[in-house]
């Protein structure tokens, strides 16, 4: 049996016109056009072969014309040959009286008359009408020109938020991980949202607003359009700057309408990112009374205080610096609730991991919890980063699955940049095997430091190599053993610079300002010196500008002199440490620098085997 043959389907063409002015003047325009081509078209058909009618009325005696078409005053002619010509009569009179007063007969030629009154007059009519309404659509479009023009200028004061709908947003608490307090704290502002019944009935007040406060890529934007997802509401997003504008009065304006918009599709959420820009401290050293930021903040200030129980409006802020925000947007009643958000802990980048990695093909028995323990001090963006830097990496080299590898290689691309290929001397790779063997040999030798992860001399950043000695474990709180061991590390490549060279280089300087950031530390914020525990760094201000300032030091010449003796105490102990340890390993230092030469990277297991040799 044959399969049915299949009809082609006809495509239907649709004709649409979308009605607008600018089409509408487009059409008369084109129609001008056309009329204007058959009026001159038609008079160029009149002046040609145009016979005068005397001539006409000889032809018609002789027999020479066959058929005579009269068109009102127009006559069309066909003569016995086939030839076509033009003639004129007489408005007054019709053909046949102007034959009859010839003397001729009319049944010599064909007469036809046809009647043209009506499309004459039709043809007056839009030769008349037709130019007065294409001038008068033409002046109507610049009209509406001009007012789109002047209702631009005016809205400025128009917010620019965001708008996602109420059931769009995707986005839902499973999204986010790496958070549980957080999470746990807006599943409370979820429910209010969804049930305000529930809490208004036992004299609950609605919280106004929740601030959310962590460090860059901790996921404050994504919770909060977790919790528009969850609570299926209306959610206005928009970022402090957006409200600023060089008109003052433009950022108040755009807080009462986005606040208005809000309100009318309530219960609903209104997210502003960065709001440090908008919250900052007012009546800073260099801020007036009437500046734009300040007006936008007191408008703010006043909306949320304006809120009745029944608006069910909630406004989440994020921000990065919580010790630069107003006191009055802190206070309850406003902002009610302020949720810290901290860097993932081991657990936490576990679950980002597994959230980041759906959709991606790694290969198998990957161990998640070694790449965790790899991450120490990830945000969730890095962790993201991360994975989709891994899978580039992977597709880069034709592979079908990521690997630990590929992993490895991401993770130190997100830290330190991409590898770089620079043009040195044997005697710069040299140098830069033995600083930075330096480092991991006098890192492996202290012991409350974590182990050496790995060793390049590979160009990355602006570093001629790295050491890289990751946490192995999240670190809360430091101690003074560490912090002096730190600083020695720290000091060990320019140590084995001077001890295999008797020379030094600038590629110790980061590694010098680290070490002297740590010993300022100890000595003037944690009281870690001789000089007891007495804060002595100088307090640092908000201007109110967007930059930070620092009060004049309280500390006397005196005190000054004995602070700069003990952070110089901290260095040259530290630096003397160093030197004691690479002397006592320096057959080691020389191994691993030699294979570094040889290989460029070392990972943590082929050093400690070498630091292990004998």
């Amino acid at each position: 049996m044959k399969p049915p043959v299949k009809k082609k389907s006809l495509k239907k063409f649709e004709f649409k016109v979308k009605f607008s002015l600018k089409n509408l003047l487009l059409w008369l325009l084109v129609a001008w056009i056309a009329l204007s081509v058959v009026f001159s078209f038609t008079s160029q058909l009149d002046q040609q072969d145009e016979v005068p009618l005397s001539q006409v009325l000889t032809d018609i005696q002789e027999g020479k014309i066959k058929q005579v078409k009269v068109e009102d005053n127009k006559l069309n002619l066909t003569y016995q040959d086939g030839r076509q010509a033009v003639s004129r009569k007489e408005g007054q009179d019709s053909f046949n009286k102007v034959l009859e007063s010839a003397g001729i007969d009319a049944a010599k030629a064909e007469v036809v008359i046809k009647d043209t009154s009506l499309s004459k007059v039709w043809l007056d009519i839009l030769a008349t009408v037709l130019p007065i309404g294409l001038m008068a659509a033409f002046l109507f479009f610049i009209f509406k020109q001009a007012r789109g023009a002047q209702d631009s200028i005016f809205s400025f004061g128009r917010s620019r938020a965001k708008l996602f709908a109420k059931g769009r947003q995707n986005i839902t608490f499973n999204d986010v991980a790496g958070v549980s307090e957080a999470k746990k704290e807006l599943e409370e502002i979820v429910d209010f949202l969804k049930n305000p019944t529930k809490y208004h009935r036992l004299g609950a007040r609605t919280p106004k607003g929740v601030l959310l406060i962590g460090p860059s890529g901790t996921g404050k934007t994504l919770l909060a359009k977790a919790v528009a997802g969850e609570a299926g509401v209306a959610f206005f997003s928009m970022a402090g700057s957006e409200f600023m504008e060089m008109l003052v009065g433009v950022g108040a304006s755009r807080v009462r309408d986005l606040f208005d918009n809000a309100k009318k599709a309530a219960p609903s959420i209104i997210f502003i990112d960065e709001v440090e820009s908008i919250g900052r401290h007012r009546g800073g050293a260099f801020a007036g009374g009437h500046g734009e930021q300040e007006q936008t903040l007191n408008q703010i200030l006043v909306e949320m205080d304006g809120f009745t129980p029944n608006d069910n409006v909630m406004v989440l802020a994020a921000t990065n610096r919580g010790d630069l925000l107003d006191p009055a947007l802190l206070r309850p009643g406003r902002f009610d609730r302020r949720i810290t958000l901290d860097m993932p802990d081991l657990d936490d980048r576990q679950e980002i991991l597994a959230i980041h990695a759906r959709g991606k093909p790694f290969v198998k028995n990957l161990d998640w919890g070694k790449v965790a323990r790899r991450t120490v001090g990830f945000s969730g963006a890095d962790l993201e980063n991360m994975l989709n830097e891994a899978a580039i990496l992977a597709a880069r080299n034709s592979r079908l699955v990521i690997n630990m590898e590929d992993i490895e290689e991401a993770a130190t691309k997100v830290k330190l940049g991409p590898e770089k290929k620079r043009l040195q001397t044997e005697e710069e790779r040299r140098m830069t095997a033995y600083h930075e063997a330096g480092h991991a040999v006098v890192t492996y030798s202290l012991p409350q430091m974590d182990p050496v992860h790995r060793i390049s001399i590979v160009s990355r950043g602006m570093a001629m190599g790295f050491t890289m000695v990751p946490p192995r474990r999240d670190r809360y709180n430091e101690t003074q053993s560490h912090l002096l061991e730190t600083v020695a590390s720290l000091l060990g490549g320019r140590a084995a610079e001077e001890l295999i060279f008797k020379e030094f280089t600038t590629g110790a300087a980061s590694d010098i300002d680290k070490a002297t950031q740590v010993a300022r530390s100890m000595v003037m914020d944690f009281g870690m010196s001789k000089l007891g525990p007495i804060y002595l760094s100088p307090q640092v201000e908000d201007s109110g500008y967007g930059f930070a300032f620092s009060q004049p030091t309280e500390n006397s010449p005196t005190m000054q002199a004995k602070i700069d003796t003990e952070i110089k105490r901290i260095i040259d102990e530290a630096y003397k440490q160093a030197k004691e340890i690479l002397k006592k390993n320096q057959r080691q230092l020389a191994l691993v620098a030699d294979k570094l030469i040889k290989q460029e990277t070392l990972d943590g297991e082929e050093f400690a085997a070498l630091m292990k040799s004998k």
